[in-house]
């Protein structure tokens, strides 16, 4: 009997779906903060801080859609940066950009672990 073998599969398509969909969970949150910030800011909450954060929130859900491409992670990444540059509005998007910033730590640690492994041949798809 010939074996047949399923096709071979991308492991880094998974963790492009997985960034897309943190991105997205990551959208909603700087979105809910929103009204954190618009109600308990005071003075802060001005007009510009709060088109800043919509304007975040917009890019993140728009950069989900992106995550396929080879600069999808760099832009991805960069919102990280921009979200911590947003906590200077109100320090709830510090909260917020502490938490995902360990979920993206872990999520680039799991990239290099499966890209180590691809590299070696040690993944369950590389098997013959």
């Amino acid at each position: 009997m010939n074996e047949v073998r399923p096709p071979a599969t991308d492991p880094m398509k998974g963790l492009r779906g997985i960034f897309a969909g943190v991105l997205v969970l990551e959208a909603i949150v700087v979105l809910l903060a929103l009204l954190v910030v618009s109600r308990f800011a005071g003075a802060a909450a001005t007009p510009l801080a709060i088109t800043l954060v919509s304007v975040l929130g917009v890019l993140m859900i728009l950069a989900s859609g992106v995550q396929r491409r080879p600069w999808g992670l760099p832009v991805a990444l960069g919102l990280q940066v921009a979200l911590a540059a947003c906590g200077f509005l109100h320090f709830s998007l510090w909260i917020v950009f502490a938490l995902f910033a360990l979920v993206w730590g872990t999520l680039l640690w799991m990239r290099q672990d499966v890209a180590k492994r691809m590299a070696r041949g040690e993944l369950p798809s590389q098997q013959g």
